[in-house]
């Protein structure tokens, strides 16, 4: 997992330390930074900030002998990629659902985000750790365009015993979240998790859809799944979704499998928006907290 972007950042941390600790010096590595760090998935504003953020921490620094040159780079690195994240905030979709349910009930989740990426697969676990907690949850197949799409979701819930509300294929998106909705109310469910259809994020009529369900049932989290493996891809639909229908927090999936890991960064940095959970495997159990000192102590190792 991210062994690519550890690579990259310790090669950071070794030139580093062979060399004076001037602005002069970052800017004579900055290409091959950035491009070592472009190619881990790394968008390019993001390179340019960490960049940029590492030149300003470690410019004119006073090392004596004495210390460990190696140890303090390290340290102003994992500040640059802390404050990073620290800016998009936390979220934790299970911590904020069980205390809003003891105020409002139904709790409304929307999920957005390309079709492939693990939406529903996602869905399914989050089911699972809201009802760990003792809620009671319902899910809208709310998406009515993909052949396939409300089997999926209903096979999962047959799974966990979860109720599904559905149309016919065709059927509007918006009117399936709002009976489920509906449903919620009426038989005391604390929570509704809305599946959506995912067309290329650069389809119009799909960005329409779910506006149009986002007004209908305003929803009290708006997540957006995507799939780490698929890199700026992910980082491109993220914004995307964002700019049209504004998102709370994201979950990756697929983190497991990825060798590269610059998706996390770049997603939190391009939407301010925290990660809240990574998807690790296929299990309905194969589901990570996301926290950002993790993250970097998988790329520059602990503290200690």
């Amino acid at each position: 997992m991210f062994e690519k972007l550890r690579s990259v950042f310790n090669k950071i941390v070794e030139q580093l330390t062979t060399v004076e600790l001037s602005e002069k010096t970052i800017d004579e590595m900055h290409d091959d930074l950035l491009l070592d760090l472009i190619d881990n998935d790394v968008a390019y504003d993001v390179a340019e900030h960490i960049i940029e953020n590492l030149k300003s921490k470690i410019t004119g620094i006073k090392i004596s002998r004495f210390e460990d040159k190696r140890k303090i780079i390290k340290s102003k690195l994992r500040e640059v990629l802390l404050e990073t994240f620290k800016e998009a905030g936390d979220l934790d979709i299970v911590e904020y659902t069980d205390k809003l349910r003891k105020r409002k009930r139904p709790v409304v989740i929307l999920f957005l985000g390309p079709n492939g990426h693990g939406k529903t697969t996602t869905i399914a676990k989050i089911a699972k750790l809201l009802m760990s907690r003792g809620m009671s949850v319902v899910a809208a197949a709310s998406d009515t365009f993909r052949a396939g799409a409300i089997e999926q979701l209903e096979e999962h819930c047959r799974r966990l015993g979860v109720k599904v509300i559905k149309h016919r294929y065709g059927a509007d998106p918006a009117a399936v979240a709002y009976d489920a909705i509906m449903h919620a109310r009426s038989k005391g469910i604390d929570v509704v998790l809305i599946d959506t259809a995912g067309r290329m994020q650069t389809n119009r009529d799909l960005m329409d859809e779910m506006k149009k369900i986002a007004r209908v049932v305003s929803p009290d989290l708006k997540v957006f799944v995507g799939d780490a493996l698929t890199g700026n891809d992910a980082l491109e639909e993220a914004m995307k979704f964002n700019e049209e229908v504004g998102i709370d927090c994201s979950i990756l999936t697929k983190v497991d499998a990825d060798t590269k890991g610059g998706a996390a960064l770049s997603v939190v940095y391009a939407t301010s928006k925290p990660i809240t959970y990574i998807g690790t495997g296929q299990g309905y159990s194969d589901i990570k907290k996301f926290s950002a000192e993790w993250f970097i102590n998988k790329i520059l190792g602990s503290e200690n």
